[in-house]
């Protein structure tokens, strides 16, 4: 892989095995290649043990591949040499924020890993500042994370991240411990930081709500890559997606009974403003009579 090109991530021929009591090795991914150009916005989706969150340790060398390579920036994943920076080219968010939490006070917390790359003082108080206000914990920079929500730890967790200022963030189902007023900031954060600041973004999610957010779509099962393709062309094919158990976004399924029922509806349609669009065309004095122009 050139260095110099734009694909921030690339996977080659990615297999990862590990040993599991009792039952021998295990295969959690099985031949997985892909790549991410710089400034994407990936969500990757996919049952339980479809090797989704094992895919996106593999990005900041958590794990390492058993047989295959993990490029980052250019840089192979197998060399103790790339790591540090590695780790610096590719911030990781879990889902439980309580494996991120090290320090005694929000502001210390977040502070934490800007301080380990040798950012100036100033600059890591500018840092901690915005993003704390960008995720909504501004009031709580000087308490306990452990007396915080679980929600509100996860904030914390995602603020230590974007304080770092990576050039790729991997949200590993970042959410899943958060009210939807929280679920709603962090995703509206998330996507700022990719449109505006062009940060590359993989988002691991059990949410088709926050899958339709990215420009592409990767559904994965029994460790393999099975669909790869933007967010209206993956989820119109909804018997296949329910074939890997997974849902569609709730619109989407309505344009799809709609159709089968032998309405002319677009299929494809993700949210409601493209639904109503759609619809336009078929009953335009209705729609706009209800909706507007």
């Amino acid at each position: 892989m050139d260095p110099g090109s734009d694909v921030i991530i690339e996977t080659e021929n990615l297999v990862y095995s590990y040993n599991q009591s009792g039952e021998g090795e295990m295969q959690a991914l099985n031949g997985v290649s892909l790549s991410i150009v710089r400034g994407e916005f990936v969500a990757i989706i996919g049952r339980n043990g479809s090797g989704k969150s094992t895919l996106a340790k593999h990005f900041n060398a958590l794990f390492l591949p058993t047989s295959g390579n993990v490029h980052i920036n250019g840089m192979n994943t197998k060399d103790p040499d790339n790591l540090w920076r590695i780790r610096q080219t590719v911030g990781m968010v879990f889902q439980n924020p309580d494996n991120q939490i090290v320090s005694t006070t929000v502001e210390e917390d977040v502070a934490f890993g800007p301080e380990n790359l040798g950012i100036p003082a100033a600059e890591i108080r500018r840092r901690v500042d915005l993003a704390l206000k960008w995720v909504g914990m501004s009031e709580h920079v000087r308490h306990a994370p452990h007396l915080l929500s679980g929600g509100q730890k996860q904030r914390v967790a995602i603020a230590g991240v974007l304080a770092m200022k990576p050039q790729c963030i991997v949200l590993d189902e970042p959410t899943a411990m958060l009210d939807p007023s929280g679920r709603r900031e962090v995703l509206e954060t998330v996507k700022r930081l990719n449109e505006e600041d062009g940060i590359t973004v993989v988002l691991i999610t059990h949410f088709m709500s926050e899958a339709i957010l990215g420009e592409r779509v990767i559904v994965m099962d029994s460790g393999k890559i099975v669909m790869d393709d933007v967010p209206g062309k993956i989820f119109n094919q909804v018997e296949l997606l329910r074939q890997l158990d997974l849902d569609v976004p709730q619109v989407t399924q309505l344009a799809h009974e709609l159709a089968e029922s032998g309405v002319p509806v677009a299929r494809d349609a993700l949210t409601i403003k493209e639904f109503i669009n759609s619809l336009h065309g078929l009953y335009p004095s209705v729609i706009t009579a209800t909706y507007g122009e």
